[in-house]
């Protein structure tokens, strides 16, 4: 098994959608990056690269490269899937966190476990996902921000019998 840790941070800014998980939160700002800013899916990345000692998604996706140009980060989460199949691994479980002062993603959460498990191929029960605050205090606090913290558990693919 190989245990990866990833963390993520955006600006929030207007005149962009607000993405996390895959889904789409009505909010008056959305998070600036090059790719569609999703901090919770960059963090998912980069907790299994991490396991898989392959860097971070800088390496795979360079801000540099208009092909990433406002891309789906749940098209880049297919990527880095594949990356890890090949890799002889699947996903154990994710435990990941998303700090937020507004808006309140309760009532997103779900949908955000969902879109990440089908995409990794695993249970959903094999998808966590929290949101808390950092009551008022940072960049976070301030609403400037919103950051992402995950740990993934990884384990190699086990084949099925056949008869």
């Amino acid at each position: 098994m190989r245990l990866g840790f990833g963390y993520d941070v955006h600006k929030l800014v207007e005149n962009r959608k607000l993405i996390i998980g895959g889904v789409t939160i009505p909010y008056k700002k959305g998070l600036l990056g090059h790719s569609d800013a999703d901090v919770l899916v960059h963090s998912i990345m980069d907790s299994i690269l991490g396991a898989l000692a392959l860097g971070d998604i800088g390496k795979y996706f360079p801000d540099t490269d208009m092909a990433y140009k406002d891309i789906s980060s749940m098209k880049l989460l297919e990527e880095i899937y594949n990356i890890m199949n090949e890799n002889g691994y699947e996903v154990g479980n994710i435990d990941a966190t998303v700090a937020a002062e507004n808006p309140k993603l309760a009532t997103f959460i779900l949908d955000m476990r969902e879109n990440i498990s089908k995409i990794l191929n695993t249970s959903v029960d094999n998808i966590s996902v929290k949101a808390t605050t950092t009551e008022k205090l940072g960049f976070v606090g301030n609403g400037e921000g919103i950051s992402s913290y995950c740990v993934c558990l990884l384990k190699p693919i086990t084949e099925t019998c056949k008869e």
